[in-house]
């Protein structure tokens, strides 16, 4: 192929299989799957916000063995979308379980909701084991016509 029909063809193909600028494989549909991400060192990080509302659709166990935090936010508050999911909470675990260092991590779930009572009290052993604490908010904010719980995080 001739320098400048290459040089068409590139351009030509810039943004394709890319999904949030990671290359992905065309032969696949499924971008959690296909993604093509290069092993690389943890990140640490004082705060994490955990992805689409603790959905299961981004957040698997390789998040928190690549993402550690001190604290995760958890935001989830739909049942019927599966917000938070049982699965990213026990990916936590999993993630944490692999860290070959036992740092302090706090989760801050927004929401008091079933899904992060059950699993709380289901695996409340595990998280002592792993330095995982679930913080539980004792005050509450009142703006108007709203009131939600409030957590204070000190760094």
């Amino acid at each position: 192929m001739p320098e400048d029909e290459l040089s068409r063809s590139s351009h030509s193909n810039a943004g394709k299989n890319l999904v949030n600028g990671i290359k992905t494989n065309p032969a696949s549909s499924s971008p959690k799957s296909s993604l093509s991400v290069p092993m690389g060192p943890p990140v640490y990080v004082d705060l994490a916000y955990i992805p689409n509302h603790c959905s299961g659709k981004n957040t698997d166990p390789e998040f928190f063995k690549r993402v550690r935090a001190s604290y995760y936010v958890v935001s989830g508050n739909d049942a019927a979308n599966g917000e938070p999911s049982r699965a990213v909470l026990d990916a936590l675990l999993e993630g944490k379980s692999q860290w070959g260092e036992n740092l302090q991590v706090t989760l801050i779930p927004t929401h008091d909701t079933e899904v992060t009572r059950e699993w709380y009290q289901q695996t409340h052993e595990k998280q002592q084991e792993l330095n995982i604490m679930v913080l539980a908010s004792s005050s509450t904010v009142v703006m108007q016509d709203e009131s939600f719980p409030a957590c204070k995080i000190e760094f």
